[in-house]
């Protein structure tokens, strides 16, 4: 007899390298329930579904502590071949299919069906069927009409529209035999609204055949249309749990927001309204892949700390990157009242705009290059500071290396970059040390407004403080205007003197630090505006 909850996490705890990313979480879904699981990004969602499908990453930065319970029986989840064998499939957010392969191809990878042919009837060995294209394709086709998705099952998967993407990604599981529970990872982020509509009926289909599903989205409405009961995590603690009947939209985004916020930058400015515009932004779009922004107006006054906030993929990231011209952008954009060209770093820089990637590898830092080299190169290229003639050669120039030298030192030390000395790789330094390299780099180019984007994302809580204390004293003490871009509300909260809200590429709101828990859940969750249209 099967168990009535199909699955049970008992005090799931999950630590990386001394940090606590989840901390005595409990959860169990019953038998043919949607379970939504919410909360903002770092919550601890996507460790615990990590946990739930074996992910390599768990088992190879030490293990969980805690009891997993599946189908009535404890069981250790080591790979996700075991997570299939127990019958749990999973949606990724990131698309995991194979582009030059047909849906059909795609949905029974792993799975495929054979036949025997001359040769291996001949031979007697399984090993040399060949694959049974027509009854493979049959079991797509029926996969596929259970989605209500009229396509043919024997397209290439390039080329398909992203939504068709999607359902194919769910095709592909729900063929699986011994299906149990299904796990959705954000399935409608990249899907129409009537895409979505037919994506939850086709989640209520799935459930009211005994399938458990759960549904982690940041779209509260979708939480509220379809699931019959809701978990929500915080800080990597279980926070909240409701059912259906008990739930409102108010009610999850307080419990997904709430915490107690110290507010590092006391000296609010009391007359923060009747200060200059430092940089104006005026009707901007940007394309940028995953963080496209529609349409956005925001004035940045001189002086102040603006955050700018927003779950994964709504928009956030865009804004500093299309206002430094490193994605294609349209609109206009005002310095001290005066058009700047947009689509130029160079003309950026030369504004005295300067910025700090949230790819610190892969953007920010020359990893195989010195501290000091990475603090001085963009200077170099951009303003031709630490330069000198060439055996008095005006019109050929070299580096000043006893000025680079110089710098880098009064910035090592300025900044506390905890190094071997300016010569050693970037490479070989922190990730909290890495991030104040790429600070000082930006530092040096004298900027009058500096964007930083996901200042701590990568590093521990204790170079967390020291990177976010570093801002808030460039701000006081040199009166740098500072545009904060992070996923860590709690952090934008702790800094900032207000904080805009993007969702879905638009700003949904501008808010104080001190706002109300539920004015910033609500916002996050795109039902600020709305809400505060009600309440009128």
């Amino acid at each position: 007899m099967a168990a009535e909850n199909i699955l049970e996490m008992h005090n799931i705890e999950k630590e990386y390298f001394g940090n606590r990313v989840l901390k005595g979480v409990s959860l169990t879904v019953k038998q043919g329930e949607i379970h939504a699981l919410v909360g903002e990004n770092g919550a601890g969602k996507s460790t615990l579904m990590n946990i739930l499908f074996g992910m390599p990453v768990i088992y190879s930065t030490g293990g969980i502590k805690g009891e997993v319970v599946f189908d009535g029986s404890p069981t250790e989840i080591k790979s996700p071949r075991a997570a299939l064998e127990l019958g749990i499939g999973m949606v990724h957010q990131e698309f995991m299919l194979l582009p030059g392969f047909s849906i059909t191809e795609n949905i029974k990878l792993n799975r495929e069906v054979t036949k025997h042919n001359t040769v291996s009837k001949l031979m007697g060995s399984s090993k040399l069927q060949t694959l049974d294209m027509a009854a493979m394709g049959k079991d797509a086709k029926k996969a596929l009409d259970s989605l209500g998705m009229n396509v043919d099952e024997w397209l290439p998967i390039a080329g398909l529209p992203v939504g068709y993407m999607q359902f194919v990604e769910i095709a592909r599981e729900i063929d699986k035999e011994n299906i149990k529970l299904l796990v959705f990872d954000e399935p409608t982020a990249v899907l129409t609204e009537s895409e979505a509509d037919k994506l939850l009926a086709v989640m209520k289909k799935l459930a009211a055949h005994g399938i458990a599903i759960l549904f982690i989205t940041h779209r509260l409405d979708e939480v509220l249309a379809v699931a019959d009961s809701i978990t929500v995590l915080r800080d990597g603690e279980k926070v909240g749990f409701m059912t259906q009947q008990d739930a409102t939209i108010e009610k999850i985004a307080e419990m997904m927001v709430g915490r107690k916020i110290e507010h590092m930058n006391q000296a609010t400015k009391e007359a923060q309204q009747e200060e200059a515009v430092a940089l104006s932004v005026r009707n901007m779009s940007v394309n940028m892949p995953g963080e496209v922004v529609k349409n956005i107006s925001l004035d940045i006054k001189k002086g102040e700390i603006i955050g700018i906030g927003g779950l994964a993929g709504q928009g956030k990231i865009g804004i500093a990157n299309g206002i430094m011209g490193l994605y294609p952008a349209q609109g206009e954009l005002l310095k001290d009242g005066v058009v700047m060209k947009m689509n130029t770093p160079r003309d950026a820089i030369e504004n005295k705009l300067a910025f700090v990637s949230e790819d610190r590898r892969g953007v920010g830092l020359l990893l195989d290059n010195s501290i000091e080299t990475n603090i001085v190169m963009t200077a170099m290229q951009i303003q031709e500071k630490f330069l000198k003639p060439l055996l008095g050669i005006h019109v050929i120039k070299m580096a000043d290396s006893a000025h680079i030298r110089k710098h880098a030192l009064k910035l090592i030390q300025d900044l506390d970059i905890r190094c071997t000395g300016p010569t050693q790789l970037t490479r070989r330094l922190s990730g909290g040390n890495q991030q104040k390299v790429c600070i000082a780099r930006a530092l040096t180019l004298e900027p009058e407004i500096l964007f930083v984007s996901e200042p701590t994302r990568g590093i521990d809580i204790g170079a967390k403080k020291l990177v976010l204390d570093l801002l808030v004293k460039l701000n006081r003490d040199l009166g740098m205007t500072i545009v904060v871009t992070s996923s860590e509300l709690g952090e934008l909260r702790s800094i900032c003197d207000r904080i805009a809200i993007v969702y879905e590429g638009r700003l949904e709101t501008i808010l104080s630090p001190t706002a109300p828990d539920l004015d910033y859940g609500l916002a996050m969750a795109g039902k600020y505006q709305q809400h505060s249209r009600e309440a009128v």
